[in-house]
């Protein structure tokens, strides 16, 4: 009896520790604000890009281009350096800003970078694999007239088992024919983490 009792007790015990070992998985809002780490996460990559974007498209560059050249200006959205402590792909908050530039009809938007390749590999092909009414010629890519670029850095000041994070995305717009800045924006982020 007391044999039975103590296997009873151990096999409990082992499905306690079987059941705390198993993974649960819940689907959430996206938009829930979540963070589990206090490092750099979708929340943060969302305020950046929502703050950058208000910041562009209200500075006087824009009405200055307008006033000159009587055409929305054309943007290419460039690279964003991550020089902060932790590994951050850029890309998320940067395809944000361009869905923002297409959204706002304010400036006109061109791919730069792998994706204008991929686009001028398509056109290559098209010369050999496309009818001749629909191939789509050579040398007629509307070309930038700024290019947004930037860098991510950050600070992190630790003691014990507390930190504070403090994350800084700056970005800038330059004219690429005079190689002017004509616009700089930054977003500043600041965590307080406790272990």
């Amino acid at each position: 009896m007391k044999t039975i009792k103590l296997n009873i007790f151990f096999i409990a015990i082992v499905a306690i520790g079987l059941q705390s070992c198993f993974r649960s998985v819940s689907r959430v809002d996206p938009d829930e604000q979540i963070d589990l780490s206090g490092g750099w996460n979708d929340v943060d990559s969302k305020m950046t890009a929502d703050a950058m974007v208000e910041q562009v498209l209200s500075e006087v560059w824009l009405k200055t281009h307008m006033t000159e050249k009587k055409e929305k200006p054309v943007v290419i959205v460039g690279f964003v350096k991550n020089k902060s402590h932790e590994h951050i792909d850029a890309e998320t908050f940067m395809k944000d800003i361009e869905k923002a530039f297409v959204s706002s009809q304010k400036v006109r938007l061109v791919q730069g970078g792998e994706k204008r390749e991929a686009v001028r590999g398509e056109r290559a092909d098209q010369q050999d694999n496309a009818s001749v009414s629909t191939m789509k010629k050579w040398g007629l890519e509307v070309g930038a007239d700024y290019m947004m670029q930037g860098a991510i850095n950050s600070i992190v000041d630790a003691i014990d088992r507390k930190k504070v994070v403090y994350y800084q995305i700056d970005l800038e717009l330059t004219n690429i024919q005079t190689n002017e800045i004509v616009w700089i924006g930054d977003k500043k982020i600041k965590k307080f983490v406790k272990n």
